[in-house]
């Protein structure tokens, strides 16, 4: 008797991340300032490790909302540019009118796929992508596609989540959701917040992919919202994937699942409010 070994279909993933990223794009620019105070540290961190300064043109890989757009298009100046892209015009959108509110006309997007980077070779100064790596199927791909549209001696950096239990504010929903839903552990190769998390995985990606001097930091990144709700509403509204995990789970339980979260969450609450454990990897190599 044989019995049927699960295969990762990238191309139904890469699927129902965009439909993800188009649903979730409204909420991810409305958690904007949320998302500054969060990840603002890292952010500073990877722009400074790939060495972005003034008269830069910079490639943004999976930018989102552009909130982090925004910070390196203020420090390229007018002298210099940035290209956001990504695979959900939804998303684009918000960044492209994040961009106008903000006064740049340093700033252009494109859809662009992250694997598929139809773009001039050699040039780019600098491509970052602020946890958007983690997503690819293929991420050998997006990393030597980075590397062909960077100029010689530019920098690609990115930014991931380090380990699950570095992570807990992700990483409990994360756990209750798969056991709540009966869902299996990751299948091998399978992109997700912690696939280059563990300590030396993000490094053997960027030497696979041909990158040298490369040099990698861990910041911690603390999510510090009013309570344990605030962040749960916050990852409903905004993390995709967790919905895409739920729907294993008959509707009428969901609700039970969020309160189940909620209350594993509240153990992060003190007299200051809720502080989620979170700490980011930040990588660099040199073409």
């Amino acid at each position: 008797m044989s019995s049927t070994v699960p295969v990762f279909d990238p191309i139904k993933y890469k699927a129902t991340t965009r439909e993800q990223w188009q649903s979730a794009a409204e909420a991810w620019h409305r958690w904007g300032p949320t998302l500054h105070q969060w990840l603002g540290e890292a952010t500073n961190v990877m722009l400074d490790m790939a060495d972005v300064r003034e008269g830069q043109r910079v490639l943004d890989v999976a930018a989102g909302a552009g909130e982090q757009t925004i910070v390196t298009a203020q420090r390229v100046g007018l002298t210099g540019s940035v290209l956001a892209t990504d695979i959900s015009t939804n998303i684009l959108a918000f960044a492209q009118q994040a961009a106008r509110h903000a006064g740049l006309k340093n700033v252009e997007t494109a859809v662009v796929d992250g694997e598929n980077l139809e773009l001039p070779e050699n040039s780019f100064d600098a491509v970052i992508s602020r946890v958007g790596l983690i997503y690819f199927p293929d991420q050998h791909k997006a990393l030597t596609g980075m590397k062909r549209v960077l100029k010689s001696g530019g920098r690609v950096a990115a930014i991931t989540y380090s380990t699950p239990e570095n992570n807990k504010f992700f990483s409990v929903p994360v756990s209750i959701i798969r056991r709540r839903a009966n869902l299996p552990l990751p299948l091998p190769g399978q992109p997700g917040p912690f696939s280059l998390g563990s300590p030396g995985v993000l490094e053997a990606a960027y030497q696979k992919a041909g990158f040298r001097d490369i040099q990698i930091r861990l910041v911690p990144s603390p999510l510090r919202m009013p309570s344990a709700a605030e962040c749960v509403r916050f990852e409903r509204e905004s993390f995709g994937a967790l919905h895409q995990m739920l729907a294993g789970v008959p509707e009428a339980e969901r609700p039970s699942v969020w309160d189940e979260i909620e209350n594993e969450l509240k153990k992060f609450e003190s007299a200051e409010g809720f502080v989620g454990p979170c700490e980011m990897v930040v990588a660099i190599g040199i073409n």
